[in-house]
């Protein structure tokens, strides 16, 4: 993982385009401001440019992605990576769903 940077927002961005949107996208981020730590801003996104693997989820500032994101998947990425600062490797892209 890359080295931590406090001094930048913390945010999760839920790409929003068509593929992911299909995919189902809008449910993903209604999840992850449900369910995410207070301190986190959750944003909305253009592309991040990979479509088809949707829907696609950025963690900044530690620059991980994660793919193919189930609203039932988000309570374990806010735990385990937004709270507890422990990505879930098995969840980076590019996984195999």
């Amino acid at each position: 993982m890359p080295e931590s940077r406090p001094d930048l927002p913390k945010q999760v961005r839920i790409c929003q385009h068509t593929a992911c949107r299909r995919a189902g996208s809008e449910r993903v981020f209604a999840a992850f401001q449900n369910q995410a730590p207070k301190d986190w801003q959750i944003l909305d996104s253009s592309c991040l440019g990979h479509c088809g693997n949707g829907p696609m989820v950025w963690v900044l500032p530690d620059d991980i992605r994660y793919h193919h994101v189930l609203p039932e998947e988000v309570g374990a990425i806010a735990t385990r990576h937004l709270l507890q600062g422990k990505p879930i490797a098995a969840m980076h892209y590019p996984r195999r769903p």
